[in-house]
C-alpha cells in the first residue's frame, strides 16, 4: 500500500478528526469551566459541535495540501475535482423535511399505523415511528426520514424528561433503523445509491434481497427496545392540545416540492432553484410555518463536506483492504469499517473493485448499512438526527456521548446482523 503525501496527510487528519468526533462531550465541559460569553467559552462550545468537526480538519487538510504542493491552485484543484451533490442535497432537502407541513403530514400517518396497534399512545406512536416511519426512508430518502423522526421523537419522548438509558437506546434504534430502513428501494440508501447502477440493481432486487430483512429488522428491534423500556414508555404523557390546522393544498404542495428535489437529487443546480421557489412559498404563508432549520441544515452539509474531502483521499488503503477479503470477512469487516468512516464512501471504494462476485457485492452493501447507526460518522443522515436531538432535555445540553451512541446502537445492529447475514 504505498501512498502519496498528500494521502497520508489525509489520513493523519482522518483519524484526528475521529478522535475529535470521540471528544466533543469534553469539549462542552471544558467550555463550561469558563465565563458565559468569553471567547474561550464560545471556541470551545464550537469545537463541542459534532457537526463542525469533519469541516475543520479538511480545512486544515486543504492548508495542508497547498504548503505541500507549494499552491493553493492545487488545493482548490482537489477541492473542485470532488462531488459535494450529496452535502448540497442533504442540506436542501432536511430543512424541507423539517417544515410544519411535512412534519405534521407524517405524524398524521404515523398516529394512524399506531392506532391499529392495540397499545397505549406513548408506546404505539413510540413502535410505529421506529419501525414503520423508518421505512420511510426508502421512499422519501434518507435523510428527509430522519429530520422528519428526530422532530417527532425530540418533541414526544426527548424532551418529555426520558432517562438516559432509554435516550440513547431510542437513538441508536433510531439511527440503525434509517441505515437499514432504506434499502427496500435502490435510491434512497447512500450506500446503496453509490453502487446501484453500476452494479444494476433495480428495485425488485433491492426489496427481494435486502428490503423484507430490512423491514423485519426494524421491526425486531423496535419490539425488542419498546418491551424493554415499556414501563417508561407507559408514563410518558401524550400530546393533549389540538394543533393548529394547516389547509391540504398547502401541505400538497410542500409534498410537491420534496418529490421534486428527491426526484432531482443529482442536479444540484435544478434542486437549489426548486429549493429558492420552496423558500417564496413559506415565506408568503408564514402563519403555518415555523422557523427554517437553515442553521442545522447548514452543519450537517458542512459535516458531510468535511468527510467528503477527507474521505476521497482514503482508497489508497481501503480499496486493497476491502479487495483481499471473503464474504463474512468483508461483511463483518464493512460493519467495523462503517463505525470509522462514512458507509457510502465504502461501498464505493468497493465498487471500483474489478470482478467482485454478487455474494461480495451483497457482503459489502449489507455490512454497510449494518454498521450504520454505530456513529455519527457511519451514515449520511447520522448528523442530521445529531443537530436535532442533541439539544433536547435527554442530553441535559452536555451533547451527544459518541460511547452512548454506540452502546445504544449495539443491540439493534447485532439484530440486523441476524436478519442480513445469518438468516441469509
Amino acid at each position: 500500500m504505498s501512498a502519496t503525501p498528500a494521502e497520508i496527510l489525509a489520513t493523519s487528519l482522518f483519524a484526528l478528526a475521529v478522535l475529535h468526533t470521540f471528544s466533543v462531550k469534553k469539549f462542552a465541559h471544558w467550555a463550561h469551566q469558563h465565563p458565559k460569553g468569553s471567547i474561550q467559552e464560545n471556541l470551545l462550545h464550537f469545537m463541542a459541535e459534532t457537526e463542525v468537526v469533519f469541516g475543520l480538519w479538511a480545512a486544515a487538510l486543504f492548508a495542508g495540501i497547498a504548503a505541500l504542493k507549494g499552491s493553493v491552485h492545487e488545493a482548490v484543484h482537489y477541492i473542485e475535482s470532488l462531488n459535494y451533490t450529496e452535502p448540497k442535497f442533504v442540506l436542501v432537502v432536511m430543512v424541507v423535511a423539517a417544515t410544519r407541513p411535512v412534519v405534521r403530514l407524517a405524524e398524521a400517518l404515523i398516529s394512524m399505523i399506531a392506532r391499529v396497534l392495540p397499545l397505549r399512545e406513548s408506546l404505539a406512536f413510540y413502535i410505529a415511528a421506529l419501525s414503520f416511519g423508518s421505512l420511510l426512508g426508502s421512499f422519501i430518502t434518507e435523510p428527509a426520514a430522519m429530520t422528519l423522526l428526530a422532530i417527532l421523537l425530540k418533541r414526544r419522548y426527548f424532551d418529555r424528561g426520558i432517562s438516559p438509558r432509554l435516550a440513547y437506546a431510542t437513538l441508536g434504534l433510531l439511527f440503525v433503523n434509517v441505515s437499514i430502513g432504506g434499502t427496500l428501494t435502490h435510491f434512497a440508501a447512500p450506500p446503496v445509491l453509490m453502487v446501484a447502477a453500476k452494479w444494476q440493481w433495480d428495485i425488485a432486487f433491492m426489496f427481494t434481497t435486502f428490503g423484507w430483512k430490512a423491514a423485519a429488522s426494524c421491526l425486531a428491534s423496535t419490539a425488542l427496545t419498546a418491551w424493554f423500556f415499556r414501563k417508561e414508555l407507559l408514563n410518558i404523557e401524550t400530546q393533549t392540545h389540538a394543533p393548529q390546522p394547516i389547509p391540504a393544498w398547502l401541505t400538497g404542495l410542500h409534498v410537491v416540492f420534496l418529490a421534486s428535489i428527491v426526484f432531482f437529487a443529482h442536479h444540484p443546480d435544478v434542486f437549489f432553484g426548486v429549493f429558492m421557489l420552496f423558500l417564496g412559498l413559506v415565506t408568503a404563508t408564514r402563519e403555518y410555518q415555523d422557523g427554517l432549520k437553515l442553521r442545522e441544515g447548514l452543519l450537517v452539509g458542512f459535516f458531510l463536506a468535511g468527510l467528503v474531502t477527507l474521505g476521497s483521499l482514503q482508497s489508497w488503503w481501503l480499496k486493497p483492504l476491502i479487495g483481499g477479503l471473503d464474504g463474512a470477512t468483508l461483511y463483518f469487516g464493512a460493519t467495523g469499517l462503517t463505525a470509522i468512516t462514512d458507509n457510502a464512501a465504502l461501498t464505493y471504494l468497493g465498487s471500483l473493485v474489478e470482478g467482485i462476485t454478487p455474494d461480495l457485492k451483497y457482503a459489502l452493501v449489507a455490512g454497510a448499512v449494518t454498521g450504520g447507526g454505530l456513529t455519527v460518522i457511519a451514515n449520511a443522515p447520522n448528523p442530521a438526527g445529531v443537530g436535532i436531538l442533541q439539544t433536547s432535555e435527554a442530553f441535559q445540553g452536555e451533547g451527544i456521548s459518541p460511547l452512548g451512541l454506540f452502546l445504544g446502537a449495539l443491540p439493534p445492529t447485532l439484530v440486523a446482523v441476524v436478519f442480513f447475514w445469518i438468516v441469509a
